[in-house]
């Protein structure tokens, strides 16, 4: 126990919290670099695991260690009720921009342009992850490892290639950029190698992204309705890409 605690403070500076159970269970699934992990319950973890993730309950055995609550409760800054928490090394940043960047591409790239809410992001990127997609790019001061978006995404960060960049950065390919005034989306085919940039839950697209677009495209919604939430508005998308690209 106490090596373990040893070792948190050692790493914490600089190292991606991991939140709960799912962001455990996902990191260690998509390979990330996990040096501790601490659990209130050790044997409740386990025992997650083998309802929940079995392929990974072996790396958690030999991974988790069982700590009193008030030594994991002065870890995190909000406790999650599955009483686990752990360490990762964040992806380097050259690794994540070239995957960002490679061509040809299998799936868009998906762009958050300045982006406000830290649950949303995660939401993105849990998203991003489940369809496939190349990665999620932020643009502006919202740190996508921010923990709070760590633990909205489930840890699924090491699913897919997540960075953030200036507008002047963005991956290579069409920009279909998300914008009330633009065609609808639903007559449009979206290529594997679309960036696909969503603005803020706010204030819309930048000038900066929207200068970059090749198309301006629109979700379909009833007269009156306002906006989408931006997670729901990047889901409409990404499966509008995934019924029509295949």
């Amino acid at each position: 126990m106490t090596a373990a605690l040893t070792a948190w403070h050692r790493l914490a500076p600089g190292a991606v919290l991991l939140d709960g159970f799912h962001a455990l269970k996902h990191a260690v699934r998509f390979g990330a670099d996990v040096p501790v992990a601490v659990a209130t319950d050790r044997a409740a973890v386990l025992a997650l695991a083998d309802d929940l993730a079995p392929d990974v309950r072996d790396p958690l055995a030999a991974l988790v260690t069982e700590v009193p609550e008030t030594a994991y409760k002065a870890l995190v800054p909000r406790p999650h009720p599955t009483g686990v928490a752990a360490l990762a090394a964040r992806p380097d940043r050259a690794a994540q921009t070239a995957a960002l960047a490679r061509l040809p591409r299998t799936a868009p790239v998906v762009v958050l342009d300045q982006p406000r809410n830290l649950g949303n992001a995660g939401a993105v990127i849990r998203l991003a992850a489940g369809f496939g997609a190349t990665g999620v790019v932020t643009t502006g001061t919202l740190d996508p490892w921010h923990p709070t978006v760590v633990r909205a995404g489930a840890g699924l960060h090491f699913a897919t290639a997540v960075e953030r960049l200036e507008p002047a950065d963005l991956p290579p390919g069409p920009v279909f950029a998300l914008d009330p005034e633009g065609e609808d989306l639903r007559d449009v085919t979206l290529p594997d190698d679309a960036v696909l940039a969503f603005g803020s839950e706010r204030s819309g697209l930048s000038g900066a992204v929207r200068a970059r677009a090749d198309r301006l495209l629109s979700l379909p919604m009833r007269p009156q309705v306002s906006s989408y939430n931006l997670a729901t508005s990047v889901a409409m998308t990404l499966y509008h890409w995934s019924a029509t690209a295949r």
